[in-house]
């Protein structure tokens, strides 16, 4: 029986893309792809979600790829990137309305930053979670299994009990091996609702 749902953010909870953090900062248009390319780049927000890198350094290493004209603009678009999240349709709505019909205890983890993390009481979709774990607080990412076993043990419910919802199946797939049913979201908040339903009421 499932008493607990954990929710993914990005691409669950909200839309991650990078235009959107970029374009209403930028003067030139044609500045924005390079600016997406280089500031958002993986290579730097791996090591943010672990928390191996700090904001300061990518800060400092993306000047380091980019022209000069476009330094001043940085620490702007990267300190003001988590105010240009839109919700996934119909998320916040879902959400809401699971604690009301079934009083199930909802959480979120995700991977992200130490900066994210420490300005999470901001992002109005995060409020309807009743805790929420993330991964640069935590010194480990998902996939990997010990990050769901650690936010169940915190949390003191069972991995049995509990439901994982991310839409990366290597996420889906690290939950599972740490004991949790898993859900692979494919942006339809409709069909998650359908399907929560019907384990809810299992």
């Amino acid at each position: 029986m499932i008493k607990n749902l954990i929710f993914d953010f990005g691409q669950v909870m909200i839309k991650y893309k990078p235009t959107l953090m970029a374009a209403k900062y930028i003067d030139d248009p044609e500045d924005e792809p390079l600016i997406n390319e280089v500031l958002f780049d993986r290579l730097y927000w791996d090591r943010l979600d672990d928390g191996s890198i700090t904001d300061e350094e990518i800060i400092e290493a993306a000047r380091a790829r980019l022209p000069e004209r476009l330094h001043s603009v940085l620490p702007t678009i990267y300190y003001n990137w988590i105010y240009n999240l839109p919700e996934v349709e119909g998320m916040n709505a879902l959400v809401a309305d699971l604690r009301h019909r079934y009083g199930v205890g909802l959480y979120l983890l995700s991977n992200i930053s130490e900066y994210f993390a420490d300005n999470a009481d901001e992002i109005r979709a995060l409020r309807l979670f009743d805790r929420c774990f993330f991964s640069a607080k935590m010194g480990m990412t998902k996939p990997d299994p010990e990050i769901f076993l650690a936010v169940c043990r915190e949390l003191g419910i069972e991995p049995s009990e509990t439901l994982f919802i991310d839409d990366n199946a290597r996420n889906i797939a690290g939950a599972r091996s740490a004991g949790l049913e898993g859900y692979l979201f494919d942006g339809d908040a409709k069909k998650l609702g359908r399907y929560l339903e019907e384990v809810l009421t299992r």
